[in-house]
Order: structure tokens, then sequence, then C-alpha cells
């Protein structure tokens, strides 16, 4: 996935902790898990089993926020 643009990603970071929970949509499932949308333009990576089809919406929390990377890790609440 794409790194998000520095202001969205900047806003997304400064309205969200570690442990908020968030609605999100798969937007691709790879054999490792699934990157969710859970802010427009800002993409996380949740590992878990069962995953979860393409476009479905799905719950999670923000397990990790990596700002160098500008990556979320992402799990089931």
């Amino acid at each position: 996935m794409s790194r998000p643009d520095q202001d969205v990603w900047g806003d997304f970071v400064a309205r969200h902790d570690v442990g908020d929970v968030l609605d999100g949509r798969v937007v691709k499932v790879v054999p490792f898990g699934a990157f969710v949308e859970v802010s427009q333009g800002v993409h996380g990576l949740l590992v878990s089993r069962p995953q979860p089809e393409a476009e479905a919406s799905v719950s999670v929390r923000i397990a990790e926020i990596d700002n160098d990377g500008q990556r979320l890790r992402l799990t089931r609440p």
C-alpha cells in the first residue's frame, strides 16, 4: 500500500492513539493478513484468522503506530 500524504497522516495520528477502536473497510487481502482503510487515505495491516473478505467492513484496534514508516498495525478489538 502506498504511504499517505503527510498532512493526512499527521491529522490521523493527532486524533488517534494506540488502543483506539475504529471502523474500517478491507481494501486488499494478502496471504498474511488484510489492509484496512481506517480513514480517507490511511491504511493499516490487520493480521488475523480468519481473514476478512475484500470490501468487508471491520472493527479494528490500533496496536502500533509507526510514525517514521507511516504504518499502522491493527488487531481485532
